[in-house]
């Protein structure tokens, strides 16, 4: 177990930075997407597990990708992904759609996918520590299932978490969807 949700962070950046490429997830999601019509989703950066190809491939078939918008105080807002090229520049160098819905548009996905630097195999998600994430998945409808997109080796036995923290259903890689056992933790 880690000490700190700090320390378990770092231990997590400190392997992506090594990585020598980031993988994407839309072989992996295009084998195991269900039946749903909106995504919440989230455009990738740096070494995260790439998600531009599965945003693009989303919406030519005809699914509707809702992407954040980081507010001021590390709140959520979403907008409806018009396409990559027509995303504007927002806070700490994220990629966002022009148009914000609000912080409660999260509660019209039919199924969320969500950065994580790990997760462990009771549904706890390591974030990177704004409770950005936390907040939003709050606001998500009763049901709706909730991914972290993360590496194989991410998905680990067991990680520090908070009161606050939302527990996640499964961990999406490159490889394939894993379900989680969701504990009390919410």
């Amino acid at each position: 177990m880690y000490l700190t949700k700090a320390a378990a962070r770092q231990q997590f950046l400190d392997a992506r930075a090594r990585r020598a490429r980031s993988e994407g997830l839309l072989a992996s999601a295009q084998q195991v997407l269900p039946d749903v019509y909106r995504v919440a989703l989230y455009v990738s950066m740096g070494p995260e597990p790439q998600t531009g190809a599965l945003i693009d491939w989303l919406l030519a078939t005809n699914h509707e990708v809702l992407l954040p918008i980081l507010y001021a105080d590390n709140d959520l807002g979403w907008g409806v992904a018009p396409g990559a090229a027509d995303l504007v520049p927002g806070r700490l160098g994220l990629s966002e759609p022009p148009i914000d819905l609000g912080s409660d548009a999260i509660a019209t996905a039919d199924l969320v996918i969500c950065p994580a630097l790990a997760v462990a195999r009771d549904g706890v998600r390591l974030g990177r520590g704004g409770g950005s994430y936390d907040r939003a998945l709050a606001r998500t409808r009763p049901g709706t299932p909730v991914w972290a997109a993360v590496y194989d080796t991410e998905v680990v036995a067991a990680l520090p978490f908070d009161t606050h923290d939302r527990p996640v259903d499964a961990a999406l890689t490159p490889n394939h969807l894993i379900p989680l056992q969701r504990s009390g933790h919410d």
